[in-house]
């Protein structure tokens, strides 16, 4: 099976998170694509102090019609931070016979030179870029932390190999504006978040009072 892997806080999830899930199942002709919420994000404090099983919850509402779309709560049932390239490890033991494909934005790919232990995940995985128009690489390559542009060729455009064999797809993104933090502030100042999220998220945050000030 080729099997997606889209990570996140999704605090709160929302369309454009869902829309990049089903870019990257097409471009890479993906079986199903797996939701993997953070626990203990490495980079930045998590907003709001979220607990994990109320962002799970939010993803499993978000995702319940869509049958190509799963998620795990694999990075709760670890103890230390939510690294990356630590999580696809544990997939990989369990998934030995599916080929992995992690989602990333365009602007985090740009930076993977600082994620711990970067140079690990091109062997455990191939990519799918998700590119923001506007921002298409002209030479992908180049695009690469120095230190393993040596491992890749270019096969086309779009597409980079590994020595391994796995690959880094480039797929053309639909500009959808929408982040978490700016949904977060409408939801504290009363403004609809409607058509932002998913209706069953929509609800879900108004009848826990997500986001709101006390």
């Amino acid at each position: 099976m080729k099997l997606g892997l889209l990570g996140g806080t999704f605090n709160p999830v929302h369309q454009a998170h869902l829309r990049i899930a089903e870019e990257a199942r097409e471009a890479a002709g993906l079986d199903q694509v797996l939701f993997i919420p953070a626990a203990d994000p490495p980079h930045k404090p998590l907003a709001w102090d979220m607990p994990f099983e109320q962002r799970f919850r939010m993803v499993q509402l978000a995702i319940a019609d869509n049958e190509q779309f799963d998620l795990t709560d694999i990075e709760n049932r670890r103890t230390e931070k939510s690294y990356t390239v630590e999580t696809i490890k544990q997939l990989r033991k369990h998934s030995s016979k599916d080929e992995l494909y992690f989602i990333i934005g365009s602007d985090s790919f740009f930076e993977l030179g600082l994620w711990y232990q970067y140079q690990k995940l091109f062997e455990l995985t191939s990519l799918v870029v998700i590119v923001r128009p506007g921002s298409e690489p002209v030479e992908p390559l180049q695009k690469l932390p120095p230190d393993v542009q040596g491992q890749f060729s270019q096969k086309s455009a779009n597409l980079l190999q590994h020595a391994n064999g796995n690959r880094i797809i480039f797929a053309k993104g639909t500009p959808l504006d929408i982040s978490s933090s700016r949904l977060r502030e409408m939801v504290t100042a009363g403004q609809s978040i409607r058509y932002l999220v998913p209706s069953a998220v929509e609800n879900y945050i108004a009848q826990k009072g997500l986001y709101r000030h006390e």
